[in-house]
């Protein structure tokens, strides 16, 4: 008789695959078309298929795989899954120990792996499965230590979007980022990252008018902001400034509210947060603050209330594009600390507070303006490689260079160096001999760590070009993470679990007597 958790948690013997698998497997076949593969993963709401022949695994589509064709342009309804299957994937045994299974789809990133017995399929076992196994646990027992940083390790499942950093790619719900800022408007990622799908111009047009309405400040924060807005950075006003939105509209913790109530007030305070910034801005530069304008898109009335003046189309369009680019971007250490904090139950408004506190450490934001300040410092381009030489070799870290995930080109820094070269000017000339210099130098003397541009050189660089104060270039991508961070708080909401992880003390054994005083 196979042992249940009850059982098992007594005997405390190890965890098999063969608790954990789901069983039968979803499979098609080799030739089968990518939109029958990917019908059958609807229909039993699975994110991969299992590619067999002769009862053998021969391979594995997942939605990346589907993504992957999808960006392509290739014909679902023609296309073969064996062109875009996993072939070989790794396999586990049903009698192996559940952590070979945590082993294996941590270490290649997997999602899904087949479970095989004398060479037929006969189960698949998931991430899923492994945080369910976790509530299964004996008493006492604990996870296997993770690495610092929680670095590779899968916390939580998502349908916002991903980033793969191998392939140098990301994508908001199913379509390529850097695509949609190609062709897409803000107000448009924003209405696909809250409603699952791109608007049509009817739904596109409502959503506007919706989110316009909504910019304005409620009067106390108004009435107080000019005595915070000299007290501290940008992002300490904005999180000051969040707070008291939160607290003077009522705002109940997320347990005492439900989805549509929430959802509310994240689009109001992610209209509202560029209004925040613009006039704590004005007010801390002597200037009178300019009030919203509901004729505006999001990316223009931003500018707008920065400067007094009517926007150069071209800089709306491209602050427009950034803003795109910056909305999202994987469990980075904001949108992860916004996600803890939801899984408290604590209000939107403390989450998001929260977020801004993560977004203002030096690891995570700021280097926009650092990146400009280093082109400050090298001057002229016959000054870049030895500057840029002497600074490598002195351990120095270049601003705007290396990514904890990308090891390939940012997706984002490419972008967006054409973005910056649409705008002309010297200084964008300046920053990609910079760059090419930089990448150079880097690749000699820290051989194999495949640094690059990061989305902050040329953002810094597309900002400036704009008009954008340097003081404001965080703060600018805050607004845009606003709307990233919001869609996170309400998917942690509708599947909800606190988050509490363990550590393992390795400090003096306890216990030990307490010294007399």
């Amino acid at each position: 008789m196979k042992a249940g958790p009850e059982t098992r948690a007594e005997e405390e013997d190890p965890m098999l695959v063969r608790d954990l698998m789901s069983a039968p497997a979803q499979t098609c076949g080799a030739e089968e078309t990518l939109s029958g593969a990917a019908e059958a993963m609807r229909r039993a709401e699975i994110g991969s298929v299992i590619v067999v022949g002769d009862g053998k695994v021969a391979g594995i589509l997942t939605e990346r795989d589907l993504l992957r064709a999808a960006a392509a342009g290739v014909e679902p309804g023609a296309e073969p899954v064996r062109l875009w299957m996993t072939a070989n994937p790794d396999v586990l045994g049903p009698e192996e120990d559940a952590g070979a299974a945590w082993t294996s789809l941590s270490h290649h990133h997997y999602r899904h792996l087949p479970v095989v017995e004398h060479e037929q399929l006969i189960g698949v076992v998931s991430i899923r499965d492994l945080f369910g196994a976790a509530s299964l646990r004996p008493a006492g027992e604990h996870a296997a230590d993770a690495p610092k940083g929680l670095e590779g390790v899968v916390v939580a499942t998502t349908t916002i979007g991903d980033v793969r950093g191998r392939e140098g790619f990301y994508h908001y719900r199913q379509y390529s980022a850097v695509d949609l800022a190609a062709s897409r408007t803000f107000e448009d990622v924003w209405y696909l990252l809250f409603n699952g799908e791109l608007p049509d111009l009817d739904q596109a047009r409502a959503f506007a008018a919706e989110t316009r309405s909504l910019r304005s400040l409620p009067d106390g924060l108004a009435t107080v902001l000019p005595s915070i807005a000299l007290a501290g950075t940008p992002l300490d006003v904005l999180r000051t400034g969040v707070s008291l939105f939160g607290a003077e509209l009522g705002w109940q913790p997320i347990s005492d509210g439900d989805v549509e109530t929430v959802r509310s007030e994240a689009l109001r305070l992610a209209a509202a947060v560029p209004t925040i910034l613009a006039t704590a801005y004005r007010i801390r530069n002597g200037l009178d603050p300019v009030a919203p304008r509901d004729d505006l898109p999001f990316a223009s009335n931003y500018l707008w209330m920065l400067s007094g003046e009517a926007p150069d189309p071209a800089h709306a369009r491209a602050i427009d594009q950034y803003l795109i680019i910056a909305t999202d971007h994987g469990f980075n250490a904001s949108t992860f600390t916004a996600r803890v904090i939801t899984s408290t139950q604590a209000d939107l408004a403390a989450a998001i507070c929260g977020a801004i506190g993560a977004l203002s450490g030096p690891l995570h934001g700021g280097a926009p303006s650092r990146a400009l300040d280093m082109l400050d410092a090298i001057k002229t381009p016959e000054n870049a490689e030895p500057w840029l030489r002497s600074a490598v070799e002195h351990n120095e870290r270049l601003m705007g260079f290396g990514h904890r995930v990308y090891k390939t080109e940012d997706p984002r820094s490419t972008f967006l160096r054409n973005v910056a070269q649409s705008l002309g000017g010297p200084l964008v000339g300046f920053a990609k001999t910079v760059e090419e210099i930089a990448v150079r130098v880097l690749a000699e003397l820290k051989p194999g760590r495949e640094l690059y541009t990061n989305v902050e050189f040329f953002a810094g660089v597309v900002m400036h070009s704009c008009g954008v104060p340097r003081e404001m270039f965080t703060p600018t991508f805050a607004a845009a993470r606003t709307v990233g961070w919001t869609v996170n708080v309400l998917e942690q909401m509708a599947d909800n679990r606190l988050i509490r992880p363990t550590a393992r003390y390795v400090g003096p054994p306890p216990p030990q007597p307490v010294p007399p005083t």
